[in-house]
Formats: C-alpha cells, structure tokens, sequence
C-alpha cells in the first residue's frame, strides 16, 4: 500500500505535500569541545599552555599561523532542535593566557538538561499487566525432567588428560 500510495504521489501535482510527513532520522552530531561556564571561570590571564589544555582540554582549533591562539569550539545538532553553538577563544603572549573571549556559555546542569532526550509517555507507562491480560497469556509447554542414566554402563565414556604433567622419577 505504501508503494502505490508513494508511486500515486509522484503522478499527481498534489502529491509532494505528503512528502513532509516522510522525514528521514538525522543522528545528534556532537563536534568540539563541551566548555561550560565552571571551566571559564576558572580560566584567568597568566595562566600557562598546558594548564589551560588541562582546564579546557585539547582546542579544537589550533592553527599554525597563528600560534599564540586557541580555539574551542562546540555544535551540537539535534533533530527537531536549534542547532547549539558555542566558541571560546584563548589568547597567548609568551606561552601565557594574556586575554580570552567566550560565548554566553551555560552552567554544567544546565548543559546537561538542554540535551536530554524527553521521555515518551509511553515509556512513562507502567509495564504491568492486568490480571485479565495474565489469564489470557498461554502456558508454557510442560517439559519432561531429564533422567540420569541407570547404570554407569550405559553412560557416555569419557577420557580427560590427567591434570599434572606426568613426572619421571630419576
């Protein structure tokens, strides 16, 4: 049904306004660094190389003509969302922070809930069923118990290796 109905759009002039019901899944695109606003705060002027990277971690952008800069970058991208886009700009004279410049950038929680995924209120549902549903379940099938064998004639024969390596005596 859904190849005649997709086929009988393609003929009529009507038929791609149906189309926006169809849309495709766009997976979350994360790209750069995730900097908050706790991690700015605690970036100030006279800070070195290499404990700015173990505040902010490793920049997204570190160009080689312009060495004394850094910069972090983040995008998040979810379907059915504004695309998130942040940027953190770090600034270095002799190896030292001397200036930096940040985008409005949020606290960690609020981070945190802003990508969330919301729950579906079916999920929300409890996944308990009635007692009439439980009735109307079929009953396993009965399985016979397994019996040992009678004797020990009629058990499989096994060989196993001995568990030490055989030793000789000199």
């Amino acid at each position: 049904m859904i190849v005649a109905f997709s086929l009988s759009a393609c003929s009529t002039a009507g038929g791609d306004a149906a189309w926006w019901r169809f849309k495709p899944y766009r997976a979350d695109v994360v790209q750069g660094n995730v900097v908050t606003q706790d991690m700015v705060s605690q970036l100030r002027p006279g800070l070195h190389r290499d404990q700015v990277r173990m505040l902010l971690g490793s920049p997204l952008l570190a160009d080689a003509f312009h060495g004394d800069r850094w910069d972090y970058i983040f995008s998040l991208r979810h379907q059915g969302v504004v695309t998130q886009t942040r940027r953190v700009t770090v600034y270095f004279e002799k190896d030292r922070v001397s200036r930096f410049d940040a985008d409005a950038l949020p606290t960690e929680q609020a981070f945190v809930a802003s990508i969330e995924v919301k729950k579906s209120e079916k999920r929300d549902r409890p996944l308990v069923l009635s007692e009439a549903q439980v009735a109307a379940l079929p009953l396993p099938n009965r399985v016979e118990a397994i019996k040992p064998p009678l004797d020990a004639a009629s058990a499989p024969m096994r060989n196993y290796p001995p568990l030490e390596p055989l030793t000789t005596t000199r």
